[in-house]
């Protein structure tokens, strides 16, 4: 190419047509290095040097190519040639190698690709929220732990957090020998600990590379996690099924119903053109449907699915352990189905029905309110053990109730690793699982419960053992147990239960139970029996069986306006002559709080002796008599036709003065003896009754139009105001109920 002379007088002309025809060269450019990639070989990131392909099953090899290309894979001497498709997707099986190497695998097209240091081992999916997420520096003796990970046959993948609409073909990451430096980098404190743990047990007791990848994200629920394919198999779940379908373009569900949207809006269109020739006025746009929306949230059903699973399938592992549930707690045995709905799609998308899945249960911790959902919740983890090939651990002893992250990780890779080594890798002697519920028979006063996988069974730190309860056929409800160990089952007893029907063990969501068998592996929650259907009034206080109800009122309801669940005034004609309460607060702990207290009636209204609104128009500040009180509260002072009752009932605001002249009252403080304003009418409010003979509230229901900022309180309140004013303490129980009855003439 000869070079241009700059003197001469073509050069300016020559410049100006070549920056007119950049654009287009640079275009050009483009595409040819489109094109150029496009006819380039390429496999997905899972693919890489060091990474470790299953042993014992066909290997799985795919990417992309030029179209209709062929492409060869050579894993040591096998070669096995695969053809790309018109869109240049291509896929190669080769055969089941044997555990070894280091292999070089070599893909080879219109260009070559190659991994170094490939190993044949066992492949194991680690995969959940964030208890498998949380990484080994964040767990126990993490200094002397991460020193000692130097394991060049154990390789890691750690899957970067993403969340897509649409299922994605690739990921950003590489596979790493595992050393001290690359087990402790990224994530949340490093690789997750869990994970390592599990296979840095394999590798030592198999003797075998081992593959580990990590595709975790914390606080995220398991629907995220699930394929449509696991949706789409479990009838419970059809509603899922449903939003997952309409909110996939490829879907025939979701075109159908675009479809109909797009003729929805094309009819406003032609109707705005008519209204505006008309100068009429224009109807409302129709809004984009929004169950047509893909997931747009990392919670939403697929999306981690769709960004972090789907790119790794259909690499070759063994199988799946997963640790999650804290973000479902509160389902109950739906989580069951939402586990069979993620096991068999896994297994469906990998195309290997022989995937095995080991899962931990959620350990004890203090979440607040309700203790038993918890509880039914580790019910439900049990029964997906229903799933061939799945398992699970317990961790009841190694959690802790004030940290909803235990720290040692170590016993659960452990654990995960001992169903994985009995199930997958032939330790016929191994005993991989606690205590397991089996039967249940009832003799005389005693229940006597059956375990399975029970040699040995014994207390884990000596004691009695603990979190037995029965409950009665006739009385009662559930109390603790004496329970004794049998060989391989347990009895219980109570004093207090005759007839035994029923029993539950760790029902709560603080339970550390100490039941375990002789290789220290715990029990589980469960219960077994049938629990008789009983009312704490009924049980609690004999004389309510000659009560009629008049309101029920779910306290959790309060606000502006009283809706009760059952509303009988209306329908009972009959003179009466006693009304009686009866309040049950359930605490944070579990433990329920309950009072009765019945009087004379003070009127014959009954529209009056609910909760005392403005609508009811309802005002009483007056002694009443002959209170019977019972309680389970501290300090309450019970007993039957006591004297001092006093009622403060009113919608009113109030003060604290005491222009009654209510005995032992305080003129200061809020009280049993406060004065209502006449304004406003509809104010903060009081329904309070008091023993003031023994200066206390035996319960208060304030402020009732802030609903779960409500006052509400059993006895005195312990800081504060006596009568429970200015607390806004509903919100500190889980359960609250009010109900009022009367005795009929």
């Amino acid at each position: 190419m000869k070079k241009t002379n700059p003197a001469r007088s073509d050069a300016r002309p020559l410049l100006h047509r070549r920056s007119a025809l950049w654009p287009l060269l640079l275009a050009l450019l483009a595409w040819a290095g489109v094109e150029n990639a496009r006819a380039e070989v390429r496999l997905p990131k899972v693919f890489g040097s060091h990474m470790v392909l299953q042993q014992g099953k066909p290997v799985v090899f795919w990417g992309w190519a030029q179209p209709n290309e062929t492409v060869t894979v050579q894993v040591g001497q096998e070669k096995r040639p695969a053809q790309a498709n018109g869109q240049g997707e291509w896929k190669a099986s080769l055969s089941a190698l044997k555990a070894g190497g280091p292999y070089t695998v070599t893909v080879s097209g219109s260009s070559t690709v190659t991994f170094e240091d490939v190993l044949v081992g066992e492949v194991w999916l680690c995969s959940g929220q964030s208890n498998m997420e949380m990484g080994i520096r964040s767990c126990n003796n993490s200094e002397a732990e991460i020193a000692a990970a130097d394991y060049p046959n154990v390789r890691l993948l750690m899957v970067e957090n993403r969340w897509t609409p649409l299922p994605q073909d690739d990921i950003k990451d590489a596979w790493k020998v595992c050393t001290p430096k690359t087990v402790a980098e990224n994530g949340w404190g490093g690789f997750s600990a869990a994970a390592y743990y599990f296979g840095r047990e394999l590798h030592q007791k198999l003797g075998v590379p081992v593959g580990l990848i990590d595709a975790t994200w914390g606080g995220t629920r398991i629907e995220s996690w699930t394929p449509p394919e696991g949706f789409a198999a479990v009838p419970a779940l059809q509603k899922d099924d449903e939003r997952v379908r309409l909110g996939d373009p490829r879907d025939p569900l979701h075109q159908q119903r675009l479809s109909e949207t797009i003729q929805t809006v094309e009819k406003w269109v032609s109707d705005a053109k008519t209204a505006l020739t008309g100068k009429a006025l224009v109807p409302a746009f129709p809004n984009y449907p929004a169950e047509l929306l893909p997931p747009h949230d990392v919670q939403n059903a697929t999306a981690l699915y769709n960004g972090m699973i789907h790119p790794l399938c259909p690499f070759g592992i063994r199988g799946a352990i997963w640790y999650q549930g804290e973000s479902n707690n509160g389902e109950g045995m739906l989580y069951a189905e939402r586990m069979k709905a993620l096991i068999n799609g896994w297994r469906k998308v990998w195309n290997d029905d022989s995937l095995s899945f080991y899962y931990v249960q959620i350990a004890p911790y203090n979440y607040g309110g309700n203790p038993e959902p918890t509880a039914e919740l580790w019910e439900a983890q049990s029964a997906a053990m229903a799933v061939p090939k799945s398992g699970m651990i317990v961790v009841n002893d190694i959690g802790n109730v004030k940290d909803i992250h235990p720290t040692n990780k170590q016993d659960v890779g452990k654990r995960l690793a001992r169903w994985a080594l009995a199930k997958d890798y032939g330790y016929e002697n191994l005993e991989y699982a606690g205590p397991t519920f089996r039967s249940m028979s009832v003799e005389g006063d005693q229940i006597h419960l059956a375990f399975d996988h029970a040699k040995g069974l014994a207390s884990r730190d000596g004691k009695p053992l603990s979190w037995f309860e029965i409950i009665d056929a006739d009385e009662g409800g559930f109390v603790p147990a004496k329970a004794e160990i049998q060989g391989t089952s347990v009895v219980l007893s109570a004093p207090e239960v005759k007839h035994p029907v029923a029993m539950r063990f760790a029902w709560n969501m603080l339970a550390e139970p100490n039941l375990m068998n002789g290789d220290g592996l715990p029990t589980s929650a469960f219960r077994a029996g049938n629990v008789p259907k009983r009312d704490l009034l009924a049980i609690k206080v004999a004389e309510a069986k000659d009560y009629q109800l008049v309101y029920d009122l779910d306290l959790a309801k309060l606000g502006k306006t009283i809706s009760y669940t059952t509303d009988n005034h209306a329908s009972i004609t009959r003179p009466i002559d006693r009304i009686a309460y009866f309040l049950e607060l359930q605490q944070a702990n579990g433990e329920t709080q309950f009072i009765y207290v019945s009087m004379d009636a003070f009127t014959t209204e009954l529209d009056k002796i609910g909760v005392p609104t403005a609508a009811t128009k309802a005002r009483f500040q007056q002694n009443v008599a002959h209170l019977n009180v019972y309680s389970n509260v501290k300090g309450i002072v019970a007993g039957k036709g006591l004297a001092g009752g006093n009622l403060e009932f009113w919608p009113n605001n109030y003060g604290t003065p005491n222009a009654k002249g209510v005995p032992n009252a305080s003129g200061d403080t809020y009280d049993f003896g406060d004065e209502a304003s006449d304004e406003p009418v509809d104010g903060y409010g009081s329904m309070q009754i008091h023993n003031h003979d023994a200066r206390q509230t035996l319960f208060a229901v304030n402020h009732w139009n802030e609903g779960e900022n409500a006052d509400i309180g059993i006895g005195n309140s312990p800081t504060g105001q006596p009568d429970w004013t200015f607390t806004a303490s509903a919100k500190n129980y889980p359960v609250k109920r009010l109900r009022v009855l009367v005795h009929l003439k």
